[in-house]
């Protein structure tokens, strides 16, 4: 899993749900139940495993959000690391419950371990893995808004990513040109092309005087000039290459 929601929200209501399914799973199912467990035992250990589940993935939703926001990235590994970090304080802390003064549990660690603690991560972990691919289509599809900005106060210009089309050299300004309610629009901005091609790495300069949104290209007019949305510009030799990449 290449992506992550990291809305604490959203993994609040994941850890109810898998502390609503261990309960069900332990009170219900009684999965290591050796016939000498009596009802408010069963309850006990019903309440403790699921109530530890909701903590420990809670612990884990504000720890995993801090590093997203940190690095802005998620990876199958870091996905991994999440669930080994989860399971190993759960484990930790269910050991502790059930051989704390409320269950007095009999088994050692090992025999806890092989016993009970794998069957829970057996019916767990698909039910984590299900629930935490469905919560990246929750994620809010947020558009790229850009500021453009010039050395007057005024000289502000805000749009989105998708609507920019390209900028070009004016003399002492640039004009940008841009969609807007399906026509193509412009306006000057006092800048410079260098200047705005550092606050927007994505643009590509196909001339000196001119920078694309990559995304507007569509065709070669000739080998000099191409085709973008609603417009055509000229190309440098010097920057064909990089056209050609396209």
């Amino acid at each position: 899993m290449n992506k992550l929601n990291p809305s604490i929200k959203h993994h609040l209501i994941i850890a109810s749900l898998i502390s609503l399914w261990l309960f069900i799973f332990a009170f219900i199912i009684k999965p290591f139940d050796d016939g000498t467990i009596n009802f408010q035992s069963w309850l006990l250990i019903s309440f403790g495993f699921s109530g530890l589940a909701f903590v420990c993935y809670a612990v884990l939703a504000f720890l995993q959000k801090k590093i997203h926001d940190r690095i802005q990235k998620w990876n199958i590994k870091l996905e991994l690391l999440s669930l080994l970090f989860y399971y190993s304080i759960y484990l930790i802390g269910v050991y502790c419950y059930y051989k704390g003064p409320i269950l007095n549990g009999g088994y050692n660690f090992g025999q806890f371990f092989s016993v009970i603690f794998i069957k829970v991560a057996l019916i767990l972990t698909p039910v984590l893995i299900l629930a935490r691919t469905y919560l990246i289509k929750l994620i809010p599809v947020k558009e790229d808004i850009l500021v453009i900005k010039g050395e007057n106060r005024l000289d502000v210009l805000k749009i989105n990513k998708a609507d920019l089309v390209c900028i070009s050299n004016a003399q002492n300004y640039v004009e940008i040109f841009y969609i807007e309610n399906g026509k193509l629009q412009s306006k000057l901005i006092r800048s410079s092309l260098k200047k705005v091609q550092d606050d927007f790495d994505f643009l590509m300069q196909i001339h000196r005087s001119h920078l694309i949104n990559p995304s507007h290209f569509k065709s070669w007019r000739n080998s000099n000039t191409i085709i973008l949305t609603q417009i055509e510009l000229p190309v440098s030799k010097n920057y064909k290459e990089f056209l050609l990449a396209l």
